[in-house]
């Protein structure tokens, strides 16, 4: 099938980590420091400014909204009277924190950088930690190749999570406490491995944001090569396409979840992203509607 894109929204700097919940897209607009939420129709919408910037989202049992706060490395819970901080993650997350995904029982998987890559430090190996509903937080996996987008399978029975600096999604198992078991490659894109500097990776697949459709493929926006790819397990690419600048994060939504929603921009760089507002929400209707968390 052909995939072209239309624009729902733009204007934005960094739009990142979309959900689909109550009839609307949630997103984090990185520069801007907002989480804001559009419509179908283009209605827009902010939510909430996070100081020290907006990344992954999600919710509790009770329908309260969880954010990550990045360049602070906490979380933070959206209550009536404001945000207030659930966890400082800050001893164990060893860069910025990033994207992560909420379980139905209301546990949030959380990764970050690893390093630093607005200066061109070398690439440095992260993790990813659980926080649970109580506030109690550890690591549950380690030696991540900086973890980003992850999605949770139909059942609760499987994390995937995107490795950007590894150009792979790796699977684990998710124990009842939470725990993660059984690593491995789920889909890998090149065979070099982690590389020693970012740069290094132009041309080559670097998920980011990620979604899971009902038949068990996963939809990865890949900036490092400007693409959106669907692939299954074992790594096969079913479909890709290509958008006008580069895709940061994708999220299967609308009324029947056959609606993927592209998170689009020129450029991740804080002070041009802030000056050229590229961010755009795109969105192109697929066949297998999505499945799973988020």
């Amino acid at each position: 099938m052909a995939f072209e894109t239309t624009v729902v929204l733009d204007a934005l700097t960094l739009p990142e980590c979309p959900r689909w919940h109550d009839g609307k897209l949630w997103f984090s607009d990185f520069f801007t420091h907002r989480v804001m939420t559009v419509d179908l129709d283009g209605h827009a919408e902010s939510v909430v400014e996070v100081p020290g910037q907006p990344s992954g989202l999600g919710w509790l049992p009770d329908g309260r909204l969880l954010v990550v706060s990045m360049t602070d490395r906490r979380l933070l819970r959206l209550d009536p009277q404001g945000l207030v901080e659930v966890a400082d993650l800050s001893d164990l997350a060893s860069f910025h924190c990033n994207d992560m995904v909420v379980d139905l029982q209301g546990r949030a998987y959380i990764g970050n950088f690893g390093f630093d890559i607005y200066t061109g430090a070398a690439v440095k190996l992260a993790e990813i930690v659980l926080l649970t509903p109580q506030g109690d937080a550890r690591v549950v996996a380690d030696q991540m190749a900086f973890p980003n987008g992850s999605v949770i399978t139909p059942g609760g029975g499987t994390l995937i999570v995107a490795e950007s600096a590894g150009a792979r999604l790796t699977a684990f198992d998710i124990q009842p406490d939470g725990s993660l078991s059984g690593r491995r490659v789920w889909a890998a894109f090149d065979d070099r491995g982690v590389l020693e500097e970012l740069e290094q990776y132009a041309g080559r697949v670097g998920p980011d944001g990620i979604c899971l459709d009902a038949e068990g493929a996963v939809w990865v926006a890949s900036p490092s090569t400007g693409e959106v790819l669907r692939v299954r397990e074992g790594g096969e690419v079913t479909h890709h396409f290509e958008v006008e600048t580069l895709p940061y994060a994708c999220m299967l939504g609308g009324t029947h979840r056959r609606m993927l929603f592209v998170l689009t921009a020129e450029t991740a760089d804080p002070s041009e992203a802030l000056a050229r507002e590229s961010g755009r929400v795109e969105m192109v209707e697929v066949d297998v509607p999505g499945a799973g968390l988020p």
